[in-house]
């Protein structure tokens, strides 16, 4: 099999998140610009959680993590890869379309589960409304992350990372369509208009979740048939040995991935009891979501399946040298982001955000949140980074345990903060779970030998990224001080937080290279070599 290039395709998948990120940025300014962090909004925020909590917990969280190094193995022995992804797309189709339906009767009950602060309001039968409509995305979606599966472990990444722009794409057209049609005159005269013109939105971004994700099967599966692999209805559903070893390695994964959804269903909770603070945290999870997305999750996807590979070939030296220079390249961009969220963390929310029904006071609550996240980000790249060290052993028993004691951390600082520091509570749980999670799996990958250790390289440079992070953070509060009066304009806000972002990028990468943190030349080489 022709060998994965692995600097190429985590650029290529982060040039693509990137890109679905930024327009997942101008989906939640106009949304937060309709909705601000009324009922409509937090209605629709739970919503859409729901369908994309299960499936991280069946697609992304488990299936994948124990799919991929297995069917990535098929490929290098040439052992029926195409028919093993053909019965996984069957099973996965009949095995989602009944928890559907089951998911579509339940919904009251799901949303009371996620957020049982708003039971006896506005925003409850909202929730069960806009659930009901949405929550048919979670069949489409998972079926799409097995094909990006087949795709990713064949080298192949532009369709699958690119997918996640369409749902950006058919969300920003589904807001522009809520606020130019809306619902009937007779409620927004019952209503008041703004409140009316955010109903509007929330039932027309619902009604397009179903539709996102059926683009995104059709793009994924266009590009997996183009590889040569056709995933159709063409069989029944059948159990053979290979996916009931497929079931009892996802089956630790699956376990893993639903505690990781307690943390977030504890966060939503606790939240749920403050108003507009669910609206909060998830303004604030996008933009801390924006450098995890790019690096982490990318480096991840290319990651598993290069290292399946070489475990299966036997390329111990190979994966230390992979896994050491994935983490270098992660880190050199992830500490520098995680600087500025927890340096200028107002000037973003405030230049993002805060227009429209959004506020001032939402702005500086969102920059709390921030914050707290940017402390994280470094954590939860490195999990990313460690996690396929697990995967491509179809290690998934380890993993769950941590998820457990990390869940077990997030659990009781979310709901025991919460009486004394109030809603953002969760954001700190979030945080601290995230490194206690990193630590152990640092601490388990110790037995995994050479595959699992940073190179001299990485040890010699990761301190001198730190400094050049730190220089980079000083400049650019300093600069966001100076231009405080630029940035208070309405106008002018934008330009400024780009002049500050280019400030920081000039200042980073210049005393980076000067100290000897990275080399601009060598991710030149990188791409070529791959």
């Amino acid at each position: 099999m022709k060998p994965i290039r692995l600097m190429s395709g985590f650029f290529t998948v982060g040039l693509w998140t990137l890109l679905s990120r930024v327009l997942g940025f101008m989906r939640d300014v106009m949304v937060a610009g309709y909705l601000g962090s009324g009922p409509a909004a937090e209605a629709f925020l739970v919503a859409f959680s729901l369908p994309n909590m299960f499936r991280r917990f069946f697609a992304e969280g488990a299936f994948n993590m124990a799919f991929v190094p297995m069917f990535s193995k098929k490929l290098e022995s040439d052992d029926g890869p195409a028919e093993f992804a053909q019965d996984a797309f069957v099973g996965m189709a009949f095995i989602l379309t009944l928890f559907t339906i089951i998911g579509i009767i339940a919904m009251p009950g799901l949303v009371l589960l996620m957020a049982s602060g708003f039971a006896g309001d506005e925003r409850f039968d909202l929730a069960v409304e806009y659930g009901r409509l949405a929550f048919p995305y979670i069949l489409f979606i998972s079926l799409a992350a097995l094909v990006s599966g087949v795709l990713n472990a064949t080298g192949r990444f532009m369709a699958a990372a690119a997918a996640p722009v369409v749902l950006n794409i058919v969300f920003i057209a589904a807001v522009l369509i809520g606020a130019a049609l809306g619902r009937d005159g007779s409620e927004a005269i019952g209503l008041g208009i703004d409140k009316a013109l955010g109903l509007r939105v929330g039932d027309t971004l619902a009604m397009s979740v179903p539709i996102a994700g059926i683009a995104q099967l059709a793009l994924v599966w266009w590009a997996a048939k183009r590889a040569g692999f056709t995933l159709g209805f063409n069989r029944r559903p059948r159990m053979t040995p290979e996916l009931k070893r497929l079931a009892i390695i996802a089956a630790p994964a699956a376990l893993a991935g639903g505690v990781m959804q307690v943390n977030l269903l504890v966060g939503r909770q606790v939240a749920s009891f403050y108003e507009g603070a669910v609206a909060w945290l998830s303004y604030a999870d996008r933009l801390y979501q924006l450098p995890l997305g790019v690096v982490g999750i990318a480096i991840g996807v290319v990651l598993l399946p290069d290292l399946s590979r070489r475990l299966k070939a036997g390329d111990e030296q190979g994966s230390h040298t992979q896994i050491s220079r994935a983490a270098e390249v992660s880190l050199a961009l992830t500490i520098p982001s995680a600087v500025a969220l927890m340096v200028i963390p107002f000037t973003l929310a405030s230049v993002l955000f805060q227009r429209g029904a959004t506020s001032v006071d939402d702005a500086a609550a969102i920059a709390i949140a921030v914050a707290i996240y940017g402390l994280g980000l470094p954590a939860f790249v490195l999990q990313k980074i460690l996690q396929p060290l697990y995967y491509a052993r179809e290690d998934t028993k380890r993993p769950f345990y941590f998820a457990v004691a990390a869940m077990v951390v997030n659990v009781v600082l979310a709901v025991g903060l919460s009486p004394f520091i109030g809603w953002f509570a969760p954001a700190i749980a979030t945080t601290l779970a995230g490194w206690a999670m990193f630590g152990l799996l640092a601490f388990g990958a110790r037995g995994f030998g050479l595959a699992a250790k940073f190179d001299a390289r990485f040890h010699k440079r990761i301190w001198r990224i730190i400094a050049a992070s730190a220089i980079m953070g000083v400049t650019l509060w300093i600069s966001n001080m100076l231009m405080q009066p630029l940035l208070g304009q309405p106008w002018w806000r934008g330009i400024g937080l780009l002049v500050l972002l280019v400030i920081a990028a000039i200042s980073y990468f210049g005393s980076g290279h000067l100290i000897g943190a990275f080399k601009l030349g060598e991710f030149k080489r990188s791409l070529k070599r791959g």
